[in-house]
């Protein structure tokens, strides 16, 4: 499958209640990269509940930033440009003429999304990260609250969806900052509107947004989580309410202390939290996931070919990466067949994260090598990779480590450790010590590896190598091969065949 159909530059600007924000995108292809990202807080949707207007403070300052972003945007020669305007410019009386007045302006032509639209479009976001997302997406913007089901098996657009008018900005104005009982009896006055809450009781619900993404970087500075890395970060039910519940008892300075949230930020932080702890009362999932992929990404997702959205974020960008960094891309596949004996019964799951590991273990070939495993493991473990939960982040992050060193001193290591079991720990350990002898066996060239065998017996693990033949000279590999075997209890043994 093509992993990219175009490598010009795309760009979407998000007109927001809130912020108005650019981001340009490397191209059309699986995985969305953002080369650019830039936003500007305008608070457009301020005071709407009680003017029914635009916040006029906020109207020039948008003007004059999109009309930035949109020269911006031309200046890196993006292949197309979609703004889209939502909540603020949607409720507002004079919504439509600020949006004509940006056309005019720009030249581009602005797709102001209805509720339903924006809901699907935060579903998609999410499903372009998740594919297998089973839930209820929950995008909380200044203006509104949008909720949506999802499912592996269907589509959003045929699935329950809703816009309510609970965005931070809405509840703030309603509720002067206080989290109090009117501002609870405000949320549960408008989720009664909702008739699909209990389809979301003992499945996922996705929180996305900006003040949850917020809300996420204060729960993980206080829980001294070992992943700082906001995406796919999941809490358990009953950790999620405590969690949650505890940031709406905080004042401004408190929660200064708790983690680095913007100033601007802060305000509403308390907000959306109770927002957050009464929609988990309300739908009881089983956790409670953090995306930091939203309507934009929705909109990149939906610009896609079909048989590209099919297709795996994970393995598609670490193709990319392969193709760009790695010296001997296609080598990645043969690894990932040459080790498959020391792997029997491998779930689909794990199989599909060995072969990441695999495309991923000689990207990294030219950092320096008294850097290189701890660069390697770094860079691995804060890549904006989608379809990955933590676990199988630091999973992933792990092997390619080990690839490169056996060594368990650095702090960030043990850190991710921290996060795996034994089992599966000694599994990424095996998988490094596979990418390591067989590297080194090959020197990544293709067709050298496919030409040898592994074979694990009861004692020894048997590696096969053509006899006569100068590359396989076994003295520049024994170690490794032994290193290998000790990591599955056992002792290296070379034949020729």
């Amino acid at each position: 499958m093509q992993d990219r159909i175009c490598r010009k530059p795309v760009g979407i600007i998000d007109i927001g209640s809130n912020t108005v924000r650019l981001v340009v995108y490397d191209g059309i292809h699986r995985t969305p990269m953002a080369l650019f990202n830039e936003k500007a807080t305008c608070a457009l949707g301020a005071g709407i509940e009680s003017r029914g207007r635009l916040n006029p403070d906020g109207v020039p300052m948008a003007a004059a930033s999109i009309e930035r972003f949109v020269h911006l945007a031309r200046a890196m020669n993006v292949e197309r440009l979609d703004i889209l305007a939502t909540a603020a410019c949607r409720d507002a009386s004079d919504g439509r003429k600020f949006l004509k007045n940006i056309e005019k302006r720009t030249g581009v032509p602005v797709t102001l999304l209805s509720g339903e639209e924006e809901a699907i479009r935060a579903a998609y976001g999410v499903l372009c990260s998740i594919p297998d997302a089973d839930g209820m997406v929950a995008d909380l913007g200044g203006g509104s609250l949008e909720l949506v089901t999802v499912t592996p098996d269907s589509k959003p657009d045929t699935g329950e969806f809703i816009s309510l008018a609970l965005g931070v900005l809405r509840l703030a104005e309603n509720a002067g900052n206080s989290c109090g009982n009117k501002l609870r009896n405000l949320i549960r006055k408008r989720l009664a509107a909702v008739t699909f809450l209990e389809h979301g009781k003992g499945r996922h619900l996705y929180a996305v947004g900006g003040s949850w993404r917020a809300l996420a970087q204060i729960i993980i500075e206080h829980m001294d989580y070992p992943l700082h890395v906001l995406d796919n970060f999941s809490l358990p039910y009953d950790t999620a309410r405590e969690m949650v519940s505890l940031v709406t008892q905080q004042n401004k300075r408190a929660l200064e202390k708790m983690g680095h949230v913007s100033k601007r930020r802060l305000p509403y932080l308390p907000l959306a939290a109770a927002l957050l702890d009464i929609l988990l009362e309300e739908i009881q999932p089983d956790a409670l996931v953090f995306s930091v992929y939203g309507m934009r990404e929705g909109q990149f997702f939906l610009n896609l070919p079909q048989k590209m959205q099919d297709g795996d974020p994970l393995l598609s960008a670490a193709t990319e990466w392969a193709r760009a960094a790695g010296r001997f891309p296609e080598h990645g596949r043969e690894l990932l067949e040459w080790m498959a004996p020391l792997f029997p019964d491998e779930p689909k799951h794990l199989n599909r994260l060995r072969h990441a590991a695999c495309l991923l273990g000689d990207i990294f070939w030219s950092e320096h090598p008294d850097y290189r495993a701890e660069q390697a493991f770094l860079k691995v473990l804060r890549l904006p990779f989608m379809g990955l939960n933590h676990t199988d982040r630091a999973a992933l992050a792990l092997a390619v480590y080990y690839r490169y060193s056996s060594s368990d001193a650095l702090p960030a290591v043990k850190q991710a450790q921290e996060l795996l079991d034994a089992k599966r720990l000694k599994r990424v350990r095996l998988i490094g010590a596979a990418l390591r002898l067989g590297h080194s066996i090959s020197g990544g060239a293709a067709g050298i590896l496919a030409q040898t065998q592994l074979e694990k017996g009861k004692k020894n693990l048997v590696l096969a190598v053509p006899a006569d033949d100068p590359v396989y000279y076994t003295e520049l590999f024994g170690k490794k091969l032994d290193k290998l075997a000790n990591e599955l209890g056992c002792k290296g043994q070379v034949i020729q065949i």
